[in-house]
């Protein structure tokens, strides 16, 4: 692992190689989800952005089709909600009639709310979370994966948090959902690895989200957070969403296909590095690796 103020992954040399795949953009309409599918359709994908705001995806579209020629991809705006299983269905078929067979799914979609004690927070709130950041991503898996099973090829990134690795108070639903969410990746990527698949768990740090905006609103994460400044210091830099949508980029390029089922942090991983060294890094060091964090 290398820390890097700057980004170490190769876009441009990833970029070159997206002409022709077929994205699925979660959460697509703001934050990171909108800077990724920015990103792939610049680097010349067919993107459907997907969200539960009609409004939100609708402009993540036009902002890729005002990019005119720099943005070569394709872009589609789907209003779904990933909890809906016929919705889901609905949304990759019409993907597939308009763009083509998927290649990429990115699930994105997430809440982070309730904040509290979790004796005290909404339990349909609680629960709610755990469908949007755990079923949403399963359903959207299952969706794509008999087609990119039969073409053998396809790539899930599903994207986590620190919260799936480190003790996380007053937010124990989206602390649950993501560690089940890094599980699932690894788990899914042992199913499809004899079938051309690969999956990713991406983890894009520090980024300044309408999310973030809620959660630092919030009295118990303020209290959380000062404590742990008297403790450790400043609280760790804001990333930006660029440095994610570089790693996904370098993903859906078939880069780091030896890498299927790894954490990666971009914050500190070298996702090209890593990828170069994959034979030499045991799967149980992977592992151990993710667990020290």
């Amino acid at each position: 692992m290398t820390d890097t103020s700057a980004s170490s992954t190769p876009a441009s040399s990833a970029q070159a190689q997206l002409a022709g795949q077929v994205a699925i953009v979660t959460g697509g309409g703001r934050g990171i989800g909108r800077t990724i599918a920015e990103q792939l359709a610049a680097a010349g994908a067919a993107v459907a952005v997907l969200s539960r705001t009609e409004s939100e995806v609708a402009e993540t579209v036009a902002i890729i089709e005002e990019a005119g020629e720099q943005a070569s991809g394709r872009a589609i705006a789907l209003p779904v909600d990933v909890t809906d299983r016929e919705a889901v269905d609905r949304a990759v078929a019409r993907t597939e009639r308009e763009l083509g067979p998927v290649t990429l799914l990115v699930n994105n979609a997430a809440v982070a709310t309730p904040v509290g004690p979790a004796w005290e927070v909404d339990p349909d709130a609680w629960w709610r979370t755990i469908e949007v950041n755990l079923r949403g991503p399963f359903l959207c898996a299952r969706a794509v994966l008999p087609g990119m099973i039969q073409r053998r090829a396809g790539r899930i990134v599903n994207i986590v948090a620190v919260a799936a690795y480190t003790t996380s108070p007053f937010m124990s639903a989206y602390g649950g959902s993501k560690a089940g969410l890094v599980t699932f990746t690894d788990d899914l990527a042992a199913e499809t690895r004899e079938h051309g698949v690969t999956v990713f768990a991406i983890r894009p740090g520090l980024v300044q989200t309408r999310m973030q905006d809620e959660l630092s609103a919030s009295p118990f994460i303020q209290a959380r957070r000062a404590g742990q400044t008297r403790q450790t210091g400043p609280a760790q830099a804001l990333v930006p969403p660029e440095r994610a949508a570089e790693a996904v980029l370098y993903v859906a390029s078939g880069q780091a296909d030896a890498l299927s089922g790894r954490f990666i942090d971009v914050t500190v991983d070298d996702v090209a590095d890593l990828a170069r060294r994959a034979d030499e890094i045991a799967r149980d060091d992977l592992l151990a690796m993710r667990l020290r964090r």
